[in-house]
């Protein structure tokens, strides 16, 4: 079979692409056959050894698949040969197959096409768990999305929207803009052109904003700790930006606000139960036509250093996927 494989710690250029051997499938496993693998910001940040999990080299990058079950160990019960499953994998997905265990599956919502499915778990999953869980946001409140056009950002808005919060969506070009006002922002801010402290304070009547989402760090967490409401919550996703902000605690304290981390990958590991619930509610919400995973582009596994690349340049919008040219 074909994967992507980092060889050594380095740039997307320095993957290699080769016929390796297929993968066992040992006791209690599933094997998938790999149609399309999400293709995220971690993964940028695993082949240069920036993460917090380290595979032992040689490896695949890519932890969101989707794709059929070709294989099923025995006494494994739950699924079938022939059933479309997304797989949650850490790294491994960016290959034509994938041996998991099924604790690490979950199926398709209907009516979503596998390239849909593999821009959908970590998103939306990340999304909502910060908004749900970690932000508590409420019906009425004002939501900032930072990197709003993003994978996170865009389904931040969306969820944040059906959630009855008035979004402000900031990003950095008017097209980026205008996706997220299609997916539900009332107000935008373009932090190429305008301050987010200074338009986010004229939005909202000078109160700030009560939930802020940050995907970015850097910069933008700089300027949106300063324009947080009293009470709010200003909610650590990552830093896109490259440069990990430093806080004046002293902020924390005059504004009464709290800064939350969300790392989703640790809470589906030591809060099982209650991150399936949440994949169950944001499956059915899909199925329901509420929320709508976009995909701005796809690569062919050959190409994942190019869609690495546009991850590393954030030329992305929505997701952006890899295909196996599988039916």
């Amino acid at each position: 079979m074909r994967a992507v494989l980092c060889k050594h710690y380095g740039p997307p250029d320095e993957l290699t692409v080769e016929d390796v051997e297929k993968p066992p499938l040992g006791a209690k496993q599933v094997r998938v056959e790999v149609h399309a693998c999400g293709v995220n910001f971690p993964d940028t940040l695993i082949i240069q050894n920036k993460y917090q999990f380290k595979p032992p080299l040689p490896f695949s990058p890519g932890g969101e698949v989707a794709g059929v079950v070709s294989e099923v160990a025995d006494g494994v019960p739950g699924y079938s040969v022939g059933d479309r499953v997304i797989a949650m994998v850490g790294w491994g997905g960016y290959a034509e197959e994938l041996v998991v265990d099924p604790a690490a599956l979950m199926r398709v919502p209907e009516g979503m096409g596998l390239v849909s499915a593999a821009g959908f778990p970590m998103t939306y999953g990340t999304s909502y768990y910060a908004l749900k869980q970690r932000g508590k946001l409420q019906s009425g409140e004002t939501l900032l999305v930072l990197g709003a056009a993003g994978g996170v950002g865009l389904a931040t808005v969306e969820i944040g929207k059906m959630m009855g919060a008035r979004v402000i969506a900031a990003a950095s070009t008017p097209e980026k803009l205008e996706l997220c006002k299609r997916f539900g922002a009332d107000e935008v801010i373009d932090y190429s052109r305008e301050s987010i402290k200074e338009r986010t304070k004229e939005l909202t009547g000078g109160a700030g904003a009560d939930v802020i989402y940050d995907p970015v760090g850097g910069d933008a967490f700089d300027q949106a700790i300063r324009c947080i409401n009293w009470g709010g919550r200003l909610l650590v996703i990552g830093f896109a930006s490259g440069r990990i902000p430093e806080l004046p605690v002293n902020l924390v304290l005059l504004k009464g606000c709290q800064i939350v981390g969300v790392f989703w990958g640790a809470f589906t590991a030591r809060e099982a139960e209650t991150a399936a619930r949440n994949m169950e509610e944001l499956s059915r919400l899909c199925a329901q036509g509420r929320l709508h995973p976009y995909v701005s582009a796809t690569f062919p596994l050959e190409r994942a250093a190019d869609a690495l690349n546009c991850m590393l340049e954030r030329r992305v919008t929505g997701k952006v996927v890899l295909t196996t040219g599988r039916a």
